[in-house]
């Protein structure tokens, strides 16, 4: 991965949120953006130019008129979710579109209208990453639209939407808890495959609203406009402007502006948080000592006679006593204050592997709960020990 784009670093101090996420915003007084002694590209040609040497994925450059046609022009009932970078579009590719297009769903990411030099590096970023990483966990782009002021990414489309949507809707039932564990495990793998790239790439903006399930439940990162490139050599971190989500992001990261992988590590720890306790990393409805997830939990994590009292209540009891335990130990060892105690990735993957076999269930009963994906359905059976 070339270091093409890194140089466009925003001159601008802020700590950005998905507008889906109730997580607030953080930002530093604005400075003027510098001006930048490389032009952002304007067409598919100088995008394809700039991929040139990285580029391991091929991407279809789309026009605009085949986005409308896509998305119905952009239809609102087609309309999935929305956020600080614009609007997500579900769309159709037909065989009719173009010759040599497979026709299947997609998510068409429409990046806000007033073509901000931040918005256009986001963009860009994406275009970059996921233009040359693929991994089972990664969500796949599948192209862009570069025209005039239009900044669109075309991904596979991800029928069960994000964690975020899942994990706390009061519509859909509660994810059970052995969906809880695979969607943890499918997450640390893409991010272990990130950290452990050629050239390491820190994803940087972890937290339950980037991670997409498709109908088998499978996690898929996405977003990646705030992924950075990771330290290399004997360097030890990367100096960067502050930018992810409050609540998920790392104290020394917040403090210094240090990246490094383990800052990733803290957000997957805030996110098994979630998982456990069915609670937002941030939720200003509660009391306020119980308002910051990680801040709340952390003393409790090590206490096995308390950690099952911040279990998520509405999974009813129907877990592994054990299983939750190693889950909890885990987060806890994610969250350390310090950075270089934290695990790696491909550790917290080694962890999370056994917790996905069902084991005892807690509720005293002599049962297995097995949980199985069919036809994108939850399915539980109950067999006697």
């Amino acid at each position: 991965m070339g270091n093409c784009w890194c140089r466009w670093e925003p001159s601008i101090y802020r700590v950005s949120s998905n507008a889906k996420s109730e997580s607030p915003k953080c930002e530093s007084p604005s400075r003027k953006p510098r001006n930048d002694d490389r032009k952002l590209p304007s067409n598919p040609e100088e995008v394809e130019d700039l991929r040139r040497d990285s580029a391991a994925n091929p991407l279809v450059a789309f026009t605009y008129d085949e986005l409308k046609i896509i998305t119905g022009n952009f239809r609102q009932d087609r309309l999935l979710g929305g956020g600080g970078f614009g609007s997500v579009y579900k769309g159709f590719i037909t065989e009719e579109l173009r010759e040599g297009l497979e026709p299947l769903p997609v998510a068409v990411k429409v990046h806000d209208g007033d073509n901000s030099y931040q918005g256009h590096r986001e963009w860009l970023a994406e275009v970059i990453f996921l233009g040359q990483l693929s991994h089972p966990n990664l969500v796949k782009l599948i192209g862009y639209c570069c025209e005039d002021e239009h900044r669109v990414l075309i991904y596979e489309y991800m029928a069960r939407g994000s964690v975020e949507n899942n994990l706390f809707s009061r519509v859909l039932l509660p994810l059970p808890w052995y969906v809880r564990m695979k969607i943890a495990f499918g997450a640390a793998k893409g991010l272990a495959f990130l950290h452990e790239a050629e050239k390491p790439v820190i994803y940087r903006d972890f937290k339950t609203s980037n991670i997409l399930l498709d109908v088998e439940y499978n996690a898929k990162l996405s977003d990646f406009g705030l992924a950075k490139d990771g330290p290399m050599g004997d360097k030890t971190h990367v100096s960067t402007r502050i930018m992810g989500t409050y609540g998920y992001a790392a104290p020394e990261y917040i403090m210094t502006g240090h990246l490094t992988p383990r800052s990733d590590v803290y957000s997957f720890g805030v996110v098994l948080l979630e998982l456990l306790t069915g609670r937002k990393s941030l939720d200003k409805s509660l009391p306020a000592r119980e308002q910051n997830l990680a801040d709340w939990a952390l003393p409790l994590l090590k206490e096995k006679k308390k950690i099952l009292n911040i279990i998520d209540p509405r999974l009813e009891g129907d877990y592994p006593i054990k299983g939750v335990h190693k889950a909890a130990m885990l987060a806890y060892h994610c969250l350390n204050r310090n950075p270089k105690a934290r695990p790696l990735m491909r550790d917290i993957v080694d962890s999370l592997e056994p917790l996905q076999i069902p084991e005892e269930a807690s509720n005293g009963k002599s049962v297995f709960t097995v949980i199985s994906v069919s036809d994108g359905e939850i399915k539980r059976k109950e067999d006697s020990l």
